[in-house]
C-alpha cells in the first residue's frame, strides 16, 4: 500500500480501508505507512490543540473567577489525573479485547467537554469540564500510539516520534488559536474549539476503518519482527527508571506549560498576549525536538538518546531564572528542543522492554505524563501562591539532575 503525495491522510485511510488487503508478501503492506501515521499525528495535533487550550486561558479564568494559583493548579489536577488514571486501565484493557470504536467516541466526550467550559458559571462546572476533557485525552492517547505503532513496519522510533510531534505542534498552536479567539471573547469562545473536536472525530472514524480492515494483520506481523523483551528483574528496573525520567521531564514541562506566562508577565511585566507568544515558541521548539529525537533513536540507540536529552538540558535549566527577557525565550527553545527529544526515545524503550503490551505501556506513558504534569500543576500552584513564582523557577532549575538516572538504565535494548 503506497500514498501518492496529493492525498490527503484522510483520502488515504479511506482507501486503505476499503481495498481488499494485499498479500502478506507485499513490502508495501508491511512498511512504513506514512498516510496511517500521518493521521495519527493529525489526530494528535487537533487532541492536543485543545488540551493546550485549557492551561492557555487560565489567565482568563483567573480573573473572572477570582481563582489563585492553587486554583488553577487543581483544575490542572483534574483534567491530568482524570486522563492519567485512566489510560493504563483502557490500554491494558484493549490489549486483550480491541475496541476500535473507541477512539472517535472519546473525541465526543472532549466536544462535550469543551462546550461545559464554554457555559461554565461556576469554579465547580470548570472542575467537571476539566474532567470531562481529561476522559477523552485517556481514551485517545493509547489507542492512537498503538496505531501508530501498526503502521509503522518496524520503525518504531520514527512512528512515535511522528505521532507525537502532531501533539506537540497541537499544544503549540493551542495557545495561539486561544489568544486570537478566546481572549478577545471571552471563556464563551471556547465552544469554537468544539469544531476542532468534530474535525478529528472525523480523521478518527477513519483510522478505524483501516483498523478494522488491517489490524489484526499487522500486529501478526510486528509480532513476527520483535526482538525479545527484556527479562522480568530487568524489564522492572527500565520500568522504573523510566518512570524517574518521566517525572523529572513532565514535572519540568508542566512548570512551563501552565506557568510560563504568568513568570513572563510578574518578571517581565509583557501582556497577557505577548506572553502566550513566547508560550507558542516554546511549545514550538518541543515539537521540533521531539520530532528529531525519534528517528535519532531508530538510528543511534533509544539510552544514547535519552542520555543526550538528559545530560544537555542541564546548564539551560540552571541558567534560565537567572538572564534577561532575550535570553530567557532563548534559554527556554533550548530546553524545549534538548529536553522534548527524549519522549519518543523512553516510550519505545520501555515497549521493547516489556512486548505484547502496547496499550498498557503507551497507556502507563502517558498517564504517567498527564498524571506527573498534574500533580505537578497543583503543588507548584501552591508554591508560587506562598513563595511567588519567581522563586519557583528558581527551585524548579534544579529538577533536571535527576536525569542522571539514566545511568541505571539497562543498556539491552534496541
Amino acid at each position: 500500500m503506497t500514498a501518492h503525495t496529493a492525498e490527503t491522510p484522510t483520502d488515504a485511510i479511506t482507501t486503505a480501508a476499503t481495498a481488499a488487503p494485499p498479500p502478506p508478501s507485499s513490502t508495501s503492506h508491511h512498511g512504513f505507512l506514512l498516510p496511517i501515521v500521518g493521521a495519527a499525528a493529525i489526530a494528535h495535533l487537533l487532541n492536543d490543540a485543545i488540551q493546550a487550550m485549557l492551561p492557555a486561558i487560565f489567565p482568563l479564568l483567573k480573573t473572572n473567577f477570582a481563582l489563585s494559583y492553587a486554583e488553577i493548579g487543581l483544575i490542572a489536577l483534574v483534567y491530568q489525573l482524570t486522563a492519567s488514571i485512566l489510560q493504563p486501565w483502557i490500554g491494558l484493557h484493549t490489549d486483550k479485547y480491541p475496541k476500535p470504536y473507541l477512539l472517535p467516541s472519546g473525541m465526543v466526550a472532549t466536544c462535550i467537554g469543551i462546550g461545559v467550559l464554554a457555559i461554565a458559571p461556576n469554579y465547580a462546572i470548570l472542575l467537571l469540564a476539566a474532567a470531562i476533557i481529561g476522559i477523552g485525552s485517556a481514551t485517545f492517547h493509547p489507542e492512537a500510539s498503538r496505531i501508530a505503532r501498526l503502521a509503522s513496519g518496524g520503525r518504531f522510533g520514527t512512528a512515535q516520534s511522528t505521532f507525537q510531534v502532531g501533539g506537540n505542534a497541537g499544544s503549540a498552536i493551542g495557545p495561539l488559536l486561544a489568544a486570537a479567539i478566546i481572549i478577545p471573547i471571552g471563556q464563551k469562545g471556547a465552544a469554537w474549539f468544539m469544531l476542532v473536536a468534530a474535525l478529528a472525530v472525523a480523521v478518527l472514524y477513519r483510522m478505524t476503518l483501516w483498523v478494522i480492515a488491517h489490524g489484526s494483520h499487522r500486529s501478526q506481523v510486528l509480532a513476527k519482527q520483535h526482538v525479545a523483551g527484556l527479562d522480568r528483574h530487568l524489564a522492572v528496573r527500565a520500568i522504573v527508571v523510566i518512570c524517574i525520567l518521566m517525572f523529572t521531564k513532565f514535572i519540568y514541562i508542566a512548570l512551563f506549560t501552565n506557568f510560563f506566562t504568568f513568570y513572563l508577565i510578574e518578571r517581565f511585566h509583557v501582556s497577557v498576549q505577548q506572553s502566550q507568544l513566547f508560550l507558542f515558541v516554546f511549545l514550538a521548539s518541543v515539537a521540533i525536538g521531539t520530532f528529531a529525537g525519534g528517528p535519532v533513536g531508530d538510528r543511534i540507540g533509544r539510552r544514547a538518546v535519552i542520555w543526550t536529552s538528559f545530560l544537555g538540558v542541564i546548564p539551560f535549566a540552571l541558567l534560565l531564572p537567572h538572564v534577561n527577557l532575550f535570553w530567557t525565550a532563548a534559554l527556554s527553545i533550548g530546553i524545549g528542543l534538548v529536553m522534548s527529544s527524549a519522549f519518543a526515545a523512553m516510550v519505545v524503550y520501555a515497549q521493547e522492554a516489556a512486548p505484547g503490551r502496547v496499550g498498557m505501556v503507551s497507556g502507563l506513558m502517558f498517564g504517567l505524563m498527564f498524571g506527573i504534569s498534574g500533580i505537578g500543576a497543583a503543588g507548584l500552584g501552591v508554591l508560587a501562591d506562598m513563595k511567588g513564582i519567581v522563586w519557583v523557577y528558581q527551585v524548579m532549575a534544579w529538577v533536571p539532575l535527576l536525569g542522571l538516572a539514566t545511568c541505571w538504565l539497562p543498556k539491552k535494548s534496541s
